[in-house]
């Protein structure tokens, strides 16, 4: 599984010229879902991502976590970050997950990151989307797990 983290002051997800999905502060992540990627994996991703600590404090010291700061979760998939450019020009995505795979496990990640009691909106699975981010800071994490 990997993760793009990007703590944004705003984020949005258009589909068909709609807004689906949007916060304000805290953070959207790009979910990829490769091969072999379990439950066990997301849960070890969810509890790291909602405690990492990338917000910044009084001093200005990147010392809170989304739920100190009372940020929101955009979450989309995105079976892009498997793309395999190592040979020619025209990136290979075997490593990503089957679709029905990617789908139960990108819907298992939302549902517990929403049992977690962080506001979460999110994406449409494997819909065309176009995403409205005001990155913060800028600060942009990888998270593979």
């Amino acid at each position: 599984m990997k993760l793009v983290i990007q703590r944004v002051t705003a984020g949005s997800v258009i589909v068909n010229g709609e807004c689906v999905g949007e916060i304000g502060l805290g953070l959207v992540v790009l979910i990829g879902v490769g091969q072999g990627d379990t439950v066990s994996i997301a849960d070890t991703m969810i509890d790291k991502l909602i405690g990492l600590r990338i917000f910044s404090d009084e001093n200005g010291k990147m010392n809170r976590s989304l739920r100190d700061v009372g940020g929101g979760l955009l979450l989309v998939s995105q079976f892009t970050l498997y793309a395999d450019c190592s040979r020619g020009r025209r990136p290979a995505f075997t490593s990503a997950a089957a679709p029905e795979a990617a789908k139960s496990l990108y819907d298992y990640f939302v549902w517990q990151c929403q049992n977690a009691g962080v506001p979460v909106a999110t994406g449409i699975f494997a819909a065309d989307m176009q995403l409205r981010i005001v990155n913060d800071g800028p600060v942009t994490i990888l998270l593979e797990g």
